[in-house]
């Protein structure tokens, strides 16, 4: 830690570093047009970067540069359980690796905080209607996942500086916003802004506090763990100014997806946005905390919220100590990160957004940022009439309704709402239709407390919005099984079915395998949308029953904003938090055991297995040369296409894996759960029954849909993980050719680990979302990007062809792509190599983040010896 520019805290005995002192030193008058994130930025590289380099990389802020690296060194690392636990295999294999190599394995731990929390393993197997949802669906969770949570146990005790929160606490990013963040941080008598980064795209939901918090693959959170800094260039900072007031009856929800289409269309991809202006100083940080989570849907790294008193009252309001909340405002006003400071910041771009524009929407069916006014459902084809007819479900039927996911249930206003609907509803003696499973999954244990304070609880229960978990289910894919007998009649009639919930994601394949599309919406909508029964219903017009002769329609159900914050502010209180978060964190912290620093591999586990990232194919030099298409690919791929996380069907090629393995199949469990054993997961690659590969065609020339690929030079046509089987015998070198926007979604690290174990050493694009590039990096697969004007299409590929990547491996440099044609024809194509700094470059030429580490220790070992 650096000593320049060090000062006393007024009115404590902390120190902290001037960042504006030392912005000031290099150009008098910078510092009040520095926005927000690059004051943050300023002060970690006051606090940690090298003084020989510290002027330098202070210009690239202050003159908005981008020519060269400098370091971020974040606090700490969230992790949920799925990506914590690989990342977690992954430095159990690496001390393996170096115990191989005659090293201490001991000494490879976490260099800084991890906080591991357990909330992406359950499936609602019980709905919600059920009264013991709850305990049931977490013994199905302790009995599937037993491996798993052996070996999570294990990290506790065996890593220093991991603390683990067990299943059924919370999902994580709630649990970070209502607890886990100080906001400001206090190591060693120095006081700094918290800054995090976590494996999950959704990370950026603590944003709204103010708190520089971004979502990393796996791969790079390894990194981050290691003590290695986060290496950037000066991000592409926005403004959002908000104006006006939203209108009355309109939720977080409605103006988040609003939001969504908005800033899509404004191309903020991998930019860092800073909400500001009247709109966004009066929205509630519960508001406010829905916007921020939101940022992978609108292809953001960061949304952030400057700290005022809004940020103060809901640290007091979720049981932070009153110190605590006193030092967030005196470092926060101190170090000019204070709302009222930043007046004078300036942008490279700003986008303003009216609050007041905004209606009441969803989003769907199949993408986030396909925003629909909820009156326009019948125009865009989407609602309509329908006859119902008895014992049968209609053609739209709603399958799943679920009130899940963090995005709205940390905001209380929200699941208030909710809750006011549910309780109108119930008093006029509506009801959910009886195929509609459905579930409340908050995000928080103090939801079920303000619920019940509330008086709300048996008014959601009596619509089947019983809590079911405190986890992420649904909108993770973990909606768990249909009961049989609409399982049954979905097929035989091959009805559209849907799925409406509260979450971020509604990818097409990603809810439920029988969930044909799924739509987005606000908790109350939910709630309506498993009365009506059926996405093919205008939810504004049409009647949801009848009470006392009396047509009930939506607007009849609607609480006002004046009820549901009343009701807010009698029913949410601090000691509810305080009543749930001091005994989970207590015991996350627990005393460590003694046990040995190599973990002891279960041979038949199928849930957790030693990492193969040092033997074989993989141990082998990358030649670039040779290689054939696995799959050509158009735009939009996400992560979920890469690597499904929902459940695996029988007839799957993972499914029948884990069948040959003994499991029943009830407890095959998700995609995502299996992500420690590399022998299931591999077999996730590219099985998403929705992939589209342009190589594989129906005979009238239209593409064929499935997870399916064409294996050459024979041509023969096969399921994806055959030919992957196939190219791996022949040890192929394979490359994938795709669209724009490829990777968007989750921060699924497997979605890079998949393609590299089949064998896959680039591939080149139109595009790349920031977080699926640097896992690609991290595995040592090497992300192209074809130059404007060149695309798949304009090349004419049919995958019949063999390509070459030819030049040096320098920062964003160009290479070329050439392309051999069956006919022989050479093509040659400069694309631009997205290795986009002198640490990727290092980290992709060792073969990945864990090569890359081991190589760096074992040179230090040798050294100290």
């Amino acid at each position: 830690m650096n000593t320049a520019h060090r000062k006393t805290l007024p009115g404590t005995q902390l120190q902290y570093f001037d960042a504006r002192e030392a912005v000031e030193a290099i150009r008098p008058g910078a510092w009040a047009g520095l926005p927000y994130v690059a004051r943050v930025l300023a002060e970690n590289l006051v606090r940690r970067c090298a003084p020989a380099t510290l002027a330098e990389s202070l210009k690239q802020l202050i003159e908005r540069r981008r020519d060269l690296d400098f370091p971020w060194f974040p606090a700490r690392v969230v992790c949920h359980d799925i990506l914590g636990q690989t990342a977690l295999v992954d430095l159990a294999g690496l001390r393996d690796a170096i115990a191989d190599k005659g090293g201490d394995p001991a000494k490879v731990n976490p260099v800084v905080p991890v906080q591991l929390i357990v909330d992406h393993s359950l499936a609602v197997e019980c709905g919600g209607d059920d009264p013991d949802a709850f305990a049931k669906n977490r013994a199905i969770e302790d009995r599937r996942n037993e491996d798993r949570f052996h070996f999570i146990e294990w990290t506790k005790k065996a890593f220093e500086n991991v603390d683990v929160i067990p299943p059924g606490n919370g999902i994580m990013h709630q649990i970070n916003l209502e607890k886990m963040s100080p906001v400001i941080q206090v190591r060693d008598g120095v006081a700094f802004p918290d800054t995090c980064v976590g494996t999950d795209s959704h990370t950026p939901h603590v944003d709204a506090l103010g708190v520089i918090a971004i979502g990393v693959g796996g791969l790079e959170a390894e990194n981050v763990m290691l003590g290695r800094a986060s290496w950037m260039r000066t991000p592409d900072i926005v403004g959002v100014e908000l104006t006006g007031r939203p209108q009355p009856g309109i939720t977080a929800t409605d103006i988040v997806l609003a939001l969504t289409e908005f800033l899509r269309k404004a191309r903020v991809v991998g930019a860092w946005l800073e909400f500001r202006g009247e709109g966004a100083a009066a929205l509630t940080l519960g508001d406010r905390a829905t916007i921020s989570n939101m940022a992978p849907e609108y292809g953001a790294t960061a949304a952030m919220f400057f700290i005022d008193d809004n940020t103060l009252d809901y640290l007091r309001l979720t049981g932070r100590e009153e110190a605590q909340v006193q030092l967030v405002e005196t470092y926060a006003k101190q170090a000019g990160l204070w709302a009222g400071d930043l007046a004078d910041a300036q942008y490279e771009r700003t986008l303003t957004f009216d609050l007041s524009s905004v209606v009441r929407n969803m989003a769907g069916p199949s993408n986030p940022h396909a925003r629909v006014a909820t009156t326009d459902l019948a125009a865009r084809g989407i609602a309509g009439a329908w006859e119902e007819v008895p014992g049968r479900m209609p053609d739209g039927a709603v399958i799943i309704a679920a009130i899940t996911s963090c995005t709205n249930t940390s905001n209380p206003r929200n699941v208030i709402a909710a809750g006011l609907l549910a309780r109108n509803a119930r008093r006029l003696g509506l009801a959910r239709k009886p195929w509609v499973k459905t579930s409340l999954a908050p995000g928080s244990k103090a939801v079920q407390l303000y619920l019940e304070e509330a008086g709300l609880t048996a008014d959601l229960e009596a619509l089947g919005f019983g809590v079911v978990a405190f986890a992420c289910t649904t909108c993770n894919g973990m909606s768990g099984a249909l009961d049989p007998a609409i399982q049954q009649e979905i097929i035989d009639r091959d009805l559209y079915a849907t799925a409406v919930l509260s979450g971020n994601r509604n990818f097409d394949g990603r809810i439920h395998p029988y969930a044909k599309q799924a739509f987005l919406a606000s908790p109350p909508l939910v709630v309506a949308y498993a009365i009506a029964g059926t996405i093919r219903f205008d939810i504004e017009k049409d009647v949801l029953g009848v009470a006392d002769g009396r047509e009930i329609r939506l607007k009849d159900l609607w609480p006002s904003d004046a009820e549901i914050d009343a009701v807010v502010q009698a029913a949410v209180k601090p000691d509810h938090f305080r009543k749930v978060y001091i005994p989970m964190f207590a015991a996350s912290t627990d005393a460590r055991e003694q046990v040995s620093p190599l973990y002891d591999w279960r041979p038949a586990s199928t849930y957790i297995r030693r990492p193969p990232y040092w033997e074989g194919a993989l141990a082998g030099e990358r030649t670039l040369t040779g290689m054939r298409p696995l799959a050509l690919l158009g735009d939009n791929i996400t992560t979920d296409h890469l690597s499904p996380s929902n459940a695996i069907l029988p007839d799957s090629a993972a499914g029948e894996y884990l069948a040959k393995m003994g499991l029943p199949e009830e407890d095959f469990n998700s995609y995502a759960t299996h992500r420690g054993d590399h022998l299931t997961a591999q077999r996730a690659t590219f099985a998403n029954p929705k992939l589209f590969n342009e190589m594989v065609r129906n005979p009238d020339g239209s593409v064929r849909q499935g997870s399916l690929a064409r294996v050459e030079p024979e041509g023969q046509v096969m399921r994806m993980w055959e030919a992957i089987e196939t190219y791996m015998q022949r040890r192929q070198p394979l490359i994938i050719v795709a669209g724009a926007d490829y990777g968007q979604g989750s921060s699924r690290d497997w979605a890079a680990k998949g393609v590299r174990l089949a064998g896959v050493e680039a591939i080149v694009a139109e595009g790349f979302e920031r977080i699926h590039r640097t896992n690609l990096i991290g595995m040592g697969v090497l992300p192209l990007e074809f130059q404007p004007g060149t695309t798949r299409l304009t090349l004419g590929l049919d995958g019949t062809e063999t390509y070459d990547v030819v030049g040096a491996r320098t920062p964003r440099a160009t290479l070329t792509l050439v392309i051999h044609r069956r006919d022989g024809e050479r093509v040659e194509v400069p694309v631009t190599c997205r290795l986009d700094s002198d640490e990727e470059v290092s980290i992709y030429e060792a073969g990945g983040v864990l090569q890359r580490f081991a190589q760096d220790f074992l040179e230090s070992e040798t050294q100290a010896a």
